[in-house]
């Protein structure tokens, strides 16, 4: 469970009754007709998502007024924050620098923090800090998720986090145990289709299966229009919730 080091995180997604999250090829339902509102109702600080899901943000930006000089001296790895006490924060996962956020520096109003790793350029450090985005470190070459969301809370005093990522992120953040609940809508659609993204993938270790190493508690189940199912349980750590 979360503790007061860290945010308390939700996993907050949207799959077919097969598990998979490529909401926008299911021809037979409006997928996204109920996530934005259950969003809001799970009344996150912040909201974090993949370099895939951003790119569109990013892509969206205004370009910075004035290149970014380089004066050749190099950039201590050493998190940076623009700005405090934002009413809300857009978390992107970039772990090797390639968005480029022009001079946008926040999503409807949600401060835009960059979780980094140590590989990142210079010339990305700097151009974040022209552009009024804030970021932060979080391992030397992979993101290490468990200090990830410590930094969150620390730099930003975020204490919820809604994650909205796919399936590797969020995978890879249910093995750091650092997801305390699922918000699952399960929309009424078959994808089908093999190898298609999973609401939790594991890539490269298909042997090590979560199935033995935490517990899911169902805590609310709310039927919602045209067939979709809001589901929420609680994740613990099985050797947790049942020590020996």
């Amino acid at each position: 469970m979360a503790d007061a080091q860290r945010p308390y995180v939700l996993c907050h997604m949207t799959t077919s009754v097969d598990g998979r999250i490529k909401v926008r090829r299911w021809k037979t339902l409006d997928a996204d007709s109920h996530y934005e509102r259950v969003h809001g109702d799970l009344n996150g600080d912040a909201w974090m998502c993949g370099r895939v899901t951003m790119q569109g943000y990013a892509d969206s930006a205004d370009p910075l007024p004035e290149p970014v000089l380089d004066d050749g001296s190099p950039i201590p790895r050493e998190d940076h924050v623009a700005k405090r006490g934002a009413s809300g924060y857009a978390v992107a996962l970039d772990a090797r620098g390639r968005l480029d956020w022009g001079a946008r520096n926040d999503i409807e109003g949600d401060h835009i923090v960059v979780v980094l790793t140590e590989s990142v350029p210079d010339e990305h450090l700097r151009a974040l800090r022209a552009g009024g985005q804030s970021y932060l470190f979080a391992g030397e070459k992979t993101v290490d998720f468990v200090l990830a969301v410590t930094k969150l809370r620390a730099l930003f005093g975020i204490e919820r986090l809604l994650v909205e990522g796919g399936g590797h992120i969020n995978g890879s953040m249910l093995k750091a145990g650092v997801i305390d609940e699922l918000s699952l809508l399960l929309a009424p659609a078959v994808d089908g289709v093999s190898g298609t993204p999973a609401l939790f993938d594991f890539a490269g270790e298909e042997a090590d299966s979560m199935g033995g190493r935490c517990k899911l508690d169902l805590t609310s189940c709310e039927p919602l229009s045209g067939g979709v199912v809001w589901l929420r349980y609680r994740i613990t750590p099985v050797a947790e919730a049942e020590p020996s």
